[in-house]
């Protein structure tokens, strides 16, 4: 064969193999035997292997594998994936609807889906070809898992049709179906059988849950090894510069047209009725699907209507997560412990005789604080009822009074410090106590060393927890500060002990060195916002860093401002401003802004010189609602560079609406009787000249 004749049968061959992908992962219907499908399969290997040149980056045969993957490459994403605000009952999502009708009236709908139990991802394409595939991360970045998501069959490689955007995200859910789950489980349990492991410990190896071990599997180095995972997806939202289509229940029809595996169980949905039907509907059947959920996604179904509702920091307004009632079983409380945070903050914690919980053992599980002790009314060895909250974090819910030993002591919280033995305060009106040790108390310092380092923050991944706990233990850092003082000479071959319970030696090699002070080096590019939430000032998040940031553009001038100057910003007030202004009149954190600035970290705002800014709209507030010539984006972004700040709903004090088309009438009336400035889209232009 030649290699025109290659060329023509490799094209030939990837094309009936994508079609019989699609007629048997997303229609469900076969045409030909697995033998036929694996034999198709195999000449195309075959003749790949004899014509690499041929192989498209796309072919069907990269989904059994074969990309090595020493490290996952961080990529932001350009659509932010955020998170669902979550409800448990019918009246919060009854108050969720009043919250959509009092914004955009009541002529809308909803689209009802299941919330699928596994790993949310963002596919990017690219003229209909598959080019990345990232993981949801923080939310802003997350990992490039492109060469292990393309072995998973039901995700197209090439799109079908030509309708589709030149370039689009479109988001879905990677899980791992029960019948997979209980196969590869009973295949370890033969495995470790054969080598002579008991029960006990079998049980302790075995994969706990679908979704961790689809998750798991996804961050496997070996794209070969995955593949014999038998991983599967669902895609159900579309990102794209230009409109698919005016509804989300078109697109995800669209969506299924170009060969994504879109699940048959949503529903459009005229009210809240049909809302609660279909979360009782699932309620049940759920015990009849082939993979697990956790609740019911509920969504506005127009996109101009969720561009009207838009977002708060971390959630979109037009979307919420109904969530069916967690698993609760009964178990022993063995004891009550306190952990130390960064903030000084105590949390008790209650240890319990292990226990299987939605598929994983539950040792632990959070009290949160002294009141919640008291609400439950804990006494010792006490039989507790234990649940997950949000099917994640573990908590008790009730004590089994029946159970309770007559001469059980009654459980009370500590007064002082457990690991420093300082008197623990609780200010008026708070719920939390505190050690106000934080220069000396070891765990408030590995705590915030270890939430300087982390992702959200200076994303210094190659220091982990434990080598943290172990430099401070051996004198090496006492501040975040001392990473950037950190020789090559002082950490080779340095042991330190690692474990909470069995202590053991590690040593730092020199690749482990390498890594360790390369990261320190590149963290010093992170933008000041960021140090300025790694700095670990108390209440000061990801959001209100940005904020203080934003407004003051240096780390001196945030010092040196008063308790009123940061109380003004907008949505930060005076608790925030408390804790900032008390944060900068300590000394000791002065001299470690300063040693941090002298280390060469990103102490103030770095402006792009191309983009052109002005104050001409200092002070003044707005509100963008609508379609534009323009991406609301790009619209909002103007007004920041010129003074401006956007914010997100309608209020008295707002100065201007920028009324597009399509805009809500309930929000143009609104804003009319309020008497807002409602301006068009030239008129802004013509504020900025």
């Amino acid at each position: 064969m030649n290699a025109q004749e290659a060329k023509a049968q490799i094209d030939h061959l990837t094309e009936l193999i994508n079609h019989h992908n699609y007629q048997y992962y997303i229609l469900s219907r076969p045409s030909i035997s697995d033998f036929e499908f694996d034999k198709l399969l195999k000449d195309l290997e075959t003749l790949e292997k004899a014509f690499p040149s041929f192989q498209n980056p796309n072919s069907p045969s990269l989904k059994v594998g074969g990309d090595i993957t020493k490290e996952f490459k961080q990529v932001k994403h350009k659509y932010p994936m955020l998170s669902l605000g979550n409800t448990y009952n019918e009246e919060e999502l009854t108050e969720f609807d009043n919250r959509i009708r009092k914004s955009i009236g009541n002529d809308f709908e909803y689209v009802c889906e299941l919330k699928f139990d596994g790993l949310a991802i963002s596919l990017t394409y690219e003229n209909g070809k598959l080019i990345r595939a990232v993981t949801r991360g923080d939310g802003v970045q997350g990992d490039d898992v492109t060469a292990n998501v393309k072995t998973i069959r039901s995700i197209p490689h090439q799109l079908r049709g030509n309708d589709y955007p030149a370039y689009f995200e479109i988001r879905g859910e990677i899980f791992m179906h029960l019948a997979t789950f209980d196969k590869l489980n009973n295949t370890l349990r033969k495995e470790l059988e054969e080598k002579g492991y008991d029960e006990d410990e079998i049980r302790e190896q075995l994969y706990k849950n679908p979704r961790n071990f689809a998750s798991g599997s996804l961050k496997m180095q070996d794209s070969k090894e995955v593949s014999k995972r038998n991983l599967d997806a669902f895609l159900y939202f579309i990102y794209a510069d230009e409109s698919v289509n005016e509804s989300h229940h078109e697109s995800l029809q669209k969506a299924a047209q170009w060969g994504f595996q879109v699940s048959d169980h949503f529903q459009l949905c005229r009210g809240l009725e049909d809302v609660f039907d279909f979360i009782k509907k699932y309620d049940v059947e759920r015990k009849n699907l082939s993979y697990d959920i956790d609740g019911v996604v509920i969504k506005v179904n127009n996109y101009f209507q969720q561009q009207e509702l838009g977002f708060t920091a971390k959630t979109p307004r037009w979307a919420i997560a109904y969530k069916y009632k967690a698993e609760s079983v009964s178990t022993l409380l063995n004891e009550v412990t306190y952990q130390v945070g960064r903030t000084g903050a105590i949390t008790p914690v209650a240890n319990l005789k292990p226990v299987q919980l939605a598929g994983t053992t539950v040792k632990r599980a959070s009290l949160y604080n002294a009141d919640e002790i008291e609400r439950l009314d804990l006494h010792e060895n006490d039989t507790v009822f234990v649940e997950k909250g949000g099917e994640i974090i573990p908590k008790i819910t009730a004590v089994d009074l029946s159970k309770r030993l007559p001469d059980a002591k009654k459980i009370e919280y500590i007064q002082n410090c457990p690991e420093c033995g300082t008197a623990l305060i609780r200010a008026e009106g708070e719920v939390m106590h505190y050690c106000p040790n934080d220069t000396a108390c070891p765990p408030q310092l590995i705590g915030k060393i270890e939430h300087f380092i982390g992702r959200k923050a200076m994303n210094i991944d190659s220091l982990g927890a434990e080598t943290v706990t172990g430099l401070h233990q051996i004198g090496l850092i006492k501040t975040y500060a001392d990473l950037y003082e950190l020789k090559y000479e002082q950490l080779l071959d340095l042991e330190f002990e690692v474990g909470d319970t069995e202590k053991k030696k590690r040593s730092l090699k020199a690749k482990s060195v390498e890594n360790i002070l390369n990261g320190i080096e590149a963290s010093k590019q992170v933008p000041f916002e960021r140090v300025l939430f790694a700095l670990g000032i108390r209440m000061v998040g990801e959001t209100v860093a940005k904020k203080l940031a934003k407004q003051f553009e240096n780390i001196d001038k945030i010092a040196n401002a008063t308790k009123e100057d940061i109380a003004n910003i907008y949505e930060i007030g005076d608790k925030i401003a408390e804790n900032v202004v008390k944060f900068f009149e300590l000394e000791s954190n002065r001299n470690l802004c300063e040693k941090l600035k002298a280390n060469g970290l990103q102490m103030a705002i770095v402006h792009d010189e191309s983009i052109e800014r002005s104050d001409k709209l200092s002070g003044k507030s707005f509100l963008v609602s609508g379609v534009f010539s323009m991406s609301r984006d790009d619209l909002k972004k103007l007004i920041e560079v010129n003074g401006g700040r956007n914010v997100g709903s309608i209020s008295k004090s707002l100065d201007y609406l920028i009324a597009g088309d399509k805009m809500g009438p309930e929000k143009l009336k609104k804003a009319t009787d309020l008497n807002i400035n409602i301006i068009s889209e030239d008129e802004f232009r013509g504020l900025i000249g």
